[in-house]
């Protein structure tokens, strides 16, 4: 299993970029099992830092809305 190359936040673009080509390998039949666990884990990380990034900007517009 290979470990993250950084431990920067992505942005959502590029999680959702990411979590693509995590799909891609897991369906590729060369994958390994064991392989294809970490990347399962990993797609797992990148969704969670997805929604948290996506209910900060709801939390954004929600505070900018309630001021108008």
């Amino acid at each position: 299993m290979q470990k993250d190359e950084s431990n920067k936040e992505l942005s959502i673009e590029e999680s959702f970029d990411e979590l693509e080509k995590i799909l891609s390998r897991m369906e590729d039949d060369e994958t390994g099992l064991e392989e294809t666990f970490g990347l399962y884990e990993k797609g797992l990380r990148l969704i969670k830092n997805v929604s948290s990034s996506i209910d900060r900007v709801e939390k954004k517009i929600t505070i900018l809305e309630e001021e108008e």
